[in-house]
This record gives C-alpha cells, structure tokens and sequence, in this order.
C-alpha cells in the first residue's frame, strides 16, 4: 500500500467522501457538501481532512473548536472506506489532525463514541491512539446506549 496523503478537504473530495459516508454509514452522505461549506468557505475555525490514497479520496477528519473553552477540541466525524480500516489510515488521520492543533497551541482533543458492543472496536481505536476514557453518560444515546467520551491532551 502508497502512503497515504493528507490534506484540507476540497470540494473535488467530495463525491467520493459521499461514498465513504454512504459505506460507514457514519451519518447520511447528504448531509456532507452543507457541511462542509463554512469550511470551505473560511468562515469557521473548524476543519475538516481528507486521506488520499492512490489518488482517491478514501477517509475523512471533521474537527471542531468547542465553545465557551479555551483550546479543547472535539473530533466529531472519523471515517475510512470499510476495506481500507485495520490499516492505519485512521490513525495517519487522527495524527495530522493533532499536528494541526499542537501547531496553533491547542490543548485538548476529545472525541464521543457508543459504548454499545458495536462501537467495541471504535473504542479499542481511540485507546490505542492515546486517548483516555475520560468520561461516560448511561444512556445517553438511547436506553442501554451510553455515550462514551475520550480525552488527549496535545
């Protein structure tokens, strides 16, 4: 497998970002171009990656600043094409997404998962990437669906 690169998503991305969506079903793939716009835009602090690999846009960072906190962080969408995941490319994401914030004196990044049995693995991922359990909401989701939140300081 090429290196891969990462860089801002552009609006070419898009297309097939809409694919990684579509595949995750991280959340509905229409929603991604008014998502993204303010980004686009540069009218919004938030920022969003893309992962390239051969060319192909293949995995997505979406990061945002929180409100009313002084350099915290919140990673709201990590994506890979399924027959891409297990071959970090997640990890490449999650590292220059952290790189982005160290290099503007930011301090925290926090990210929320499930704590169902299906987020089993997501949870693995962010703990193997550094990231501490830090806090959990019983039901928070839905009735025996917590809410997760993991913590690394940058």
């Amino acid at each position: 497998m090429t290196k891969p690169s990462i860089t801002p998503t552009t609006n070419d991305d898009v297309p097939a970002l809409q694919g990684v969506l579509d595949q995750t079903e991280l959340f509905p793939s229409e929603m991604l171009p008014d998502m993204l716009a303010p980004a686009l835009a540069g009218e919004t602090e938030a920022f969003w990656l893309t992962c390239h690999l051969d060319g192909a846009a293949v995995g997505l960072c979406y990061t945002v600043p929180e409100e009313l906190a002084d350099g915290t962080w919140n990673m709201l969408a990590l994506a890979i094409r399924p027959d891409l995941q297990g071959k970090r490319l997640g990890t490449e994401l999650v590292a220059t997404a952290e790189q982005h914030l160290r290099s503007k004196g930011q301090r925290i990044l926090i990210v929320d998962t499930s704590g169902t049995d299906d987020f089993a693995l997501t949870r693995k991922f962010y703990a193997q990437n550094g990231y501490d359990e830090e806090a959990r909401i019983r039901d928070f989701w839905a009735v025996g669906d917590d809410k997760v939140i993991f913590r690394k300081a940058l």
